[in-house]
């Protein structure tokens, strides 16, 4: 397997395993979070969907968010599926432009966040993108294992 490959397993995988999980969530609980101040489980997985298509937004301006106004603004809570549902075109575009990088693009384009004082290559930051949705799958298991509801089976 080259790098792109990898990389675009690493971002399949993981959302397979996210999905498993959020689908897993019983309907009465996706409001719920463990304090005021935290995001209920809903709001973290829109967050993810959400994150990944600013995160492409960023990687097309090479680092650039310009004047961003997010496709989820206003956007009611549903269920986990119209979340899956309204984030799908969005996540097919961006593996779409995953696999039309050519090796040394994951090197060679610099993705650079002046406004954080951010600069890295596009496979480092595609990486750090996958590791993102991954941070929240487990503060998600958490949340479950807070509940004592039985938490899907998200490692095989």
């Amino acid at each position: 397997m080259d790098s792109k490959s990898i990389i675009l397993l690493n971002f399949k995988e993981t959302r397979r395993r996210s999905i498993n999980l959020w689908k897993g969530i019983p309907f009465e609980y996706l409001h719920w979070k463990p304090d005021s101040e935290a995001m209920s489980c809903i709001e973290m997985i829109r967050h993810v969907l959400e994150a990944e298509h600013l995160f492409h937004t960023i990687i097309k301006n090479r680092g650039n968010l310009g004047d961003y106004t997010s496709p989820w603004e206003g956007l009611a809570f549903i269920d986990v599926q119209y979340e899956l549902q309204f984030a799908e075109p969005y996540k097919v575009e961006l593996y779409g432009m995953i696999e039309q990088l050519s090796e040394s693009d994951l090197t060679n384009i610099i993705i650079d966040r002046k406004e954080v004082n951010q600069v890295k290559q596009l496979g480092d930051y595609l990486n750090r993108m996958v590791y993102h949705e991954a941070v929240h799958t487990g503060q998600l298991l958490s949340y479950l294992r807070t509940l004592n509801i039985t938490r899907p089976q998200i490692w095989d």
